[in-house]
């Protein structure tokens, strides 16, 4: 097995053997009034879920973040600290495991979290991991029919908080991945490192072509915490980041820009246009946003401290108001994806040790397309 470890602008080859089958400091907790919208973002329309028709799917996860479809509409579940991924049918009974991730090494905010399913599943069978192991954050792929899982990339900066994770495949078929600064600020601001970073990668772990900068897998920069990723009609990328005492943020993701982090927090000083600004912030108590999904003209934030999902028209050059739904019913939410028959799909995370657990917590949740 070969993995890509990155070190500098090289990317170097290992020999890699692998067994088969948030907080006030990473602002999973944190202060402030209100959501502040600037402008962007377009969208076409679609049938919206229907967040007043809530159907619970499965109860009794443990400590639920990634969640990615098959093409028959089955979903996949990862679960952070026993390294399990479930498979879930709609209607079709308790969720059963499929594979269990060999060297996740759970501790914090890190474990196994992102998946992302081959664009090619049909004729590959393949699955993508983000997960943390014993020395770094790395992305594993595997055949859901069973095999050998094979790391693609590796060397991205772990720690017990800000570990990124969240992991899609774009419009254009290549693999982003959010990863987060690991606590190490200056990170975020070095275009040698992965961290802080949103990463552009081709389905083998090779830095994309077209990258801003030949050679590397850096996309954008300046991030603190990035754990959401969305794609708008358009082919617009869409981020959630946490912010770390005052706001956290939406950003509209474009090749080559810097984010600002840590030299701006939220709105501020663009230094003449070398920083770009966020598109929504939110005070920290009333968002720590991780998973974002877009259908139709409406974008959808899953809060964790703030336990309520954020509902944000994409309405031409501008974002509409935001508005909180689902506040208090679930606790935190971790993961909402857009399922292939147009339902939204919602994971709580109550049971990571920072939420007030509920009667069957944690639990997925879907909401029909209207």
């Amino acid at each position: 097995m070969r993995s890509r470890v990155w070190v500098g602008s090289v990317a170097v080859l290992l020999a890699t053997g692998v067994a088969a089958c948030d907080s006030s400091s990473g602002n999973e907790t944190g202060a402030g009034a209100g959501p502040v919208v600037t402008s962007t973002a377009s969208s076409s329309p679609s049938a919206a879920p229907d967040l007043d028709a809530a159907e619970e799917l499965a109860r009794g996860i443990d400590v639920p973040w990634g969640l990615a479809f098959l093409p028959d509409g089955d979903a996949l579940i990862a679960e952070r600290d026993t390294g399990r991924i479930l498979r879930l049918t709609p209607g079709g009974g308790a969720p059963q495991q499929v594979a269990e991730v060999p060297g996740v090494a759970a501790a914090g905010e890190g474990g196994l979290l992102g998946l992302a399913v081959s664009p090619n599943f049909a004729t590959d069978d393949l699955v993508y991991a983000y997960l943390t192991a014993a020395d770094d954050n790395r992305i594993v792929r595997f055949r859901l029919s069973g095999g050998q899982p094979e790391v693609v990339f590796s060397g991205i900066a772990k720690a017990r908080f800000h570990n990124g994770g969240r992991i899609a495949f774009g419009p254009d078929g290549m693999l982003y991945a959010g990863t987060g600064d690991a606590g190490n600020t200056s990170s975020s601001q070095d275009p040698a490192s992965p961290a802080g970073k949103i990463l552009r990668l081709t389905p083998d772990g090779d830095p994309a072509p077209g990258n801003p900068t030949t050679g590397s897998p850096v996309y954008s920069l300046g991030h603190r915490n990035v754990q959401g990723l969305a794609w708008d009609a358009d082919g617009r990328l869409f981020a959630t980041e946490f912010g770390q005492n005052d706001v956290d943020e939406v950003n509209l993701i474009e090749a080559g820009r810097n984010y600002g982090w840590p030299e701006v927090e939220g709105d501020g000083d663009t230094a003449g246009g070398r920083y770009t600004n966020p598109l929504v912030t939110w005070p920290v108590r009333e968002a720590s946003p991780s998973g974002i999904a877009i259908t139709g003209g409406t974008a959808y934030v899953a809060a964790l401290r703030g336990e309520r999902l954020w509902v944000i028209p994409l309405d031409g050059d501008r974002l509409g108001e935001p508005s909180a739904q689902l506040t208090d019913r679930y606790g935190r939410l971790r993961s909402v994806q857009v399922a292939p028959d147009g339902a939204l799909w919602v994971t709580t995370s109550n049971t990571d040790g920072r939420g007030d657990l509920r009667d069957g917590d944690d639990r997925i949740v879907r909401f029909p397309a209207r």
